[in-house]
């Protein structure tokens, strides 16, 4: 009961100050994009093993929700929509990482500039990845759209002391890969955050 009281207060409050009630889902979908051949040709991939820690399920703004949340991931659960690369990159990937998941957490978020004079939905997060028994503050461009928040960035493998893992997988992919496996990997989250209660409505791209 008491809890239900201090929700339907919190409501209130921002109803009546004007705000929006922010609410996010506990889950994320993570997803990965290689390259190979001189062309840089994707190859894009989902983590189906994701176990999301929001730092607020309600809150006035993003920050409040998202820094300080966290995710881990199993390595042993992709999904590339090709059975056959899947079990490559498994075996000749992920079971090298030293560290059998991969573990993240939101240290910040900036907003962009205003454009002409609005707030805008998009921005700047710093992640801090944790792969192979290394840390690296990641930064990620963020886009808040239709109740859709993503994330993209990049990482060199090369930065987690992934070598072992990276050459054992261009050996094994060579000649698909015409040679050339770029160490370079696109990294993006999405997850969804519902704005309710708003005095004025998000302003959303047409």
């Amino acid at each position: 009961m008491k809890k239900i009281l201090v929700s339907l207060i919190t409501v209130a409050s921002l109803a009546s100050a004007g705000g929006c009630l922010l609410v996010q889902s506990d889950e994320m979908n993570v997803t990965w994009e290689g390259y190979k051949t001189l062309d840089k040709v994707a190859v894009s991939g989902q983590f189906t093993a994701v176990d999301y820690v929001p730092n607020k399920k309600e809150g006035k703004n993003f920050k409040e929700l998202l820094v300080g949340s966290k995710v881990s991931i199993a390595l042993n659960k992709i999904n590339t929509h090709n059975e056959e690369r899947d079990k490559t990159l498994l075996t000749n990937f992920f079971e090298k990482f030293t560290v059998k998941t991969i573990e993240g957490e939101i240290l910040s978020m900036k907003a962009d500039p205003k454009e002409k004079g609005k707030r805008v939905y998009h921005g700047v997060i710093d992640v801090n990845v944790s792969m192979n028994g290394t840390a690296v503050v990641v930064p990620m461009k963020y886009n808040y759209e239709k109740e859709n928040f993503t994330a993209k960035g990049t990482i060199n493998l090369f930065a987690f002391k992934a070598e072992e893992a990276f050459n054992t997988l261009h050996e094994s992919c060579s000649k698909l890969h015409k040679g050339v496996t770029w160490a370079e990997v696109g990294i993006g989250f999405s997850t969804t955050i519902k704005a309710t209660l708003c005095a004025a409505t998000i302003e959303k791209k047409k």
